[in-house]
C-alpha cells in the first residue's frame, strides 16, 4: 500500500467515525433532515461551501480550466452568484415559509404551493438529475484513487460511496454539517498552499506563461488560455444560464436553508458561502493552466488534478491536498445522498404512500433511502463516462424545470399549479429538443438549457394572461417534519 492511499483510507476511517459519533445527537426526523432547524452562520456557512466544492468544483473544473484556462473561472463563478441570490433573496422567503409549515423540503414547498401534481413531477425529475450527480461525485473520487493507486473504477466509486453512505446514513444533515466543517479545512488549505507550491515548481507565472505558448504555438490560443473571457460569450452564457439559476433553487442546496435557526443565518452564512465560491473559483482555473503547462498532452483532461499534485507537489503536499480533493468530493457525495433519501423518504414516500407515518419511521425510512440511492450511485457511476457529463445533466435538468416555478410561486399569487405542470413538462421538452436539433450547441448565445427557461417563463406568462386566477396555499398540508 502506498503513502497516498494509506493516507486517504485512514482519513476516511475517521470520517465514518466522526459521522457516527455525531450520529447520536438525531433523535428525530427533523434532526435528520433539517438539523432541528439549529444552523448558525458559521456551520451554514461550512456544510454550504463544503457540499458546492465537489467534483464539478475541483477535479471536473480543473479538467475544463486544462482545456481553457482562467475563463474557467465563470464555471464555479456562476455558482456563486446563484448563492448569492439565494442568500439575500428566495432562501429568507423560503425559511420563513419552512418554519412556519414544517417543510423538509423544496418539493415540499411546491405542494405547499401548487399541489401534489407539480411535487411529484419535480420529485421525478430531480431524482433522475440527482443519481446523475452523485455518481459524479464517485467518479470523482475513483478517478483520486486510480491515479494515486492504480485502483480500477469501479472499485474506487465503492470506497467512496460506502464512506459517504456511512456517516450520512447515520446522522442526515447533523452528522453532515458537523463532519463539513472538518472537511472543509482540509478542502480549503490543501488546494489553497497547492496553487503557490505548483506555481513555484514551474518557476513562476511568468514561465507557466511560455510553456502554454510552447505548446499551443501561437500567441492568440496561449492569451485566450490567460484571459478571463478566452472560452467565448457563449459558453460562458450557457454556464450562466445553467448553474445560476441551479444554484439559487438546488433542492439541496434549499434543504441547507431549512436547517438554518433563523433569517439572518440564511443571510450571512450563505452569503459567506457565496465569497468562498467567488475566490475558490481562481483556483481549479489556475491548477487546469498549471497542469497543461506541466503535463500538455494527458489523455483525459479530468486527470489534471490529481495528476498535477503528484508531480508538482513535495510529497508531505501532495498527499495533503488529495486528501483535500478526497474531502471535496465526499462532502459533496454526502449532501447528494442526503437530497435523494429525503426527497425519497418525504417526498414520495410520505406524500404518497404513507402520510400518517410517524416521526421515529420516517427516520428509519430517511436512513434506508439514503442506502439505497448509494447503491444505485455506485451502479451508475460505473457507467457514465465523465464528471462534467454527469453534473451537466442534473444542473441542467434542475434549472430548466425547477427555476420559473419556485421563482413564480415565492413573488406571485396569481400562479396556478395547471402553469406550473404546463411549463415545467414545455421547459423540458423545449430543452430536449433544442439539444437534438442543434447537437447541444443552441442557438447564437442561447444554449439549449436557457431556451428551456426562457420557454417556462413565456409558457407561464401565457397562464397568467389568458387563464388568469388566485392561488391559495395548501394550508391542510402537513409537511415533512410536522410532529406525528
Amino acid at each position: 500500500m502506498n503513502l497516498y492511499l494509506g493516507a486517504l483510507l485512514f482519513y476516511s476511517l475517521f470520517l465514518m467515525a466522526l459521522g457516527l459519533f455525531i450520529s447520536r445527537r438525531v433523535k428525530s426526523s427533523s434532526d435528520f433532515l433539517v438539523a432541528g432547524r439549529s444552523l448558525g452562520p458559521g456551520r451554514l456557512f461550512a456544510t454550504f461551501l463544503a457540499a458546492n466544492i465537489g467534483a464539478g468544483s475541483t477535479v471536473g473544473a480543473t479538467g475544463l480550466g486544462y482545456r481553457f484556462g482562467l475563463s474557467v473561472w465563470w464555471w464555479v463563478g456562476s455558482a456563486a452568484i446563484g448563492s448569492l441570490l439565494l442568500s439575500q433573496f428566495l432562501g429568507p422567503k423560503l425559511w420563513r415559509i419552512a418554519k412556519e409549515h414544517s417543510l423538509a423540503t423544496l418539493p415540499d414547498y411546491l405542494e405547499f404551493r401548487y399541489g401534489k401534481v407539480v411535487k411529484a413531477t419535480i420529485s421525478i425529475l430531480f431524482w433522475v438529475g440527482a443519481m446523475a450527480l452523485l455518481s459524479a461525485q464517485l467518479i470523482a473520487i475513483s478517478t483520486i484513487l486510480n491515479t494515486v493507486a492504480g485502483i480500477p473504477k469501479w472499485e474506487g466509486c465503492l470506497i467512496g460511496g460506502v464512506v459517504a453512505i456511512v456517516y450520512c446514513t447515520a446522522g442526515g444533515l447533523m452528522s453532515s454539517a458537523f463532519v463539513n466543517m472538518f472537511e472543509l479545512a482540509v478542502t480549503m488549505s490543501g488546494l489553497l498552499l497547492a496553487v503557490p507550491f505548483a506555481l513555484h515548481a514551474l518557476g513562476g507565472w511568468e514561465h507557466v506563461h511560455e510553456l502554454v505558448l510552447a505548446q499551443k504555438g501561437s500567441g492568440a490560443a496561449t492569451e485566450s488560455m490567460f484571459s478571463m473571457v478566452g472560452v467565448g460569450s457563449k459558453q460562458i452564457f450557457a454556464w450562466i444560464a445553467i448553474l445560476v439559476p441551479s444554484f439559487m433553487i438546488s433542492p439541496g442546496l434549499v434543504q441547507k436553508v431549512y436547517g438554518a435557526r433563523d433569517v439572518k443565518a440564511v443571510r450571512l452564512g450563505v452569503g459567506m458561502n457565496s465569497i468562498g465560491q467567488a475566490l475558490f473559483a481562481f483556483v481549479p482555473a489556475v491548477l487546469g493552466l498549471c497542469a497543461f503547462a506541466a503535463l500538455p498532452h494527458l489523455a483525459n483532461p479530468e486527470l489534471a488534478l490529481p495528476a498535477a499534485m503528484k508531480l508538482l507537489l513535495p510529497k508531505w503536499l501532495g498527499v495533503w491536498t488529495l486528501a483535500s480533493i478526497f474531502s471535496a468530493e465526499l462532502s459533496a457525495t454526502d449532501a447528494i445522498l442526503f437530497m435523494l433519501s429525503a426527497s425519497l423518504a418525504v417526498d414520495l414516500y410520505k406524500t404518497f404512500l404513507k402520510p400518517n407515518i410517524s416521526q421515529k419511521d420516517l427516520l428509519v425510512a430517511s436512513r434506508v433511502a439514503s442506502a439505497g440511492a448509494g447503491v444505485l450511485g455506485i451502479l451508475l457511476a460505473t457507467v457514465l463516462p465523465s464528471i462534467i457529463a454527469a453534473v451537466s445533466i442534473f444542473y441542467g435538468l434542475i434549472a430548466v424545470s425547477l427555476f420559473v416555478p419556485v421563482v413564480a410561486g415565492l413573488y406571485s399569487r396569481r400562479v396556478l399549479s395547471t402553469a406550473a405542470v404546463a411549463s415545467i413538462l414545455c421547459a423540458v421538452a423545449a430543452t430536449l429538443i433544442t439539444m437534438r436539433l442543434t447537437q447541444n450547441h443552441g442557438y447564437g448565445v442561447l444554449s439549449p438549457q436557457a431556451i428551456g427557461i426562457i420557454t417556462a417563463a413565456v409558457v407561464m406568462l401565457g397562464f397568467r394572461v389568458l387563464h388568469p386566477g388566485r392561488a391559495e396555499n395548501n394550508v391542510a398540508f402537513a409537511g415533512g417534519t410536522d410532529a406525528r
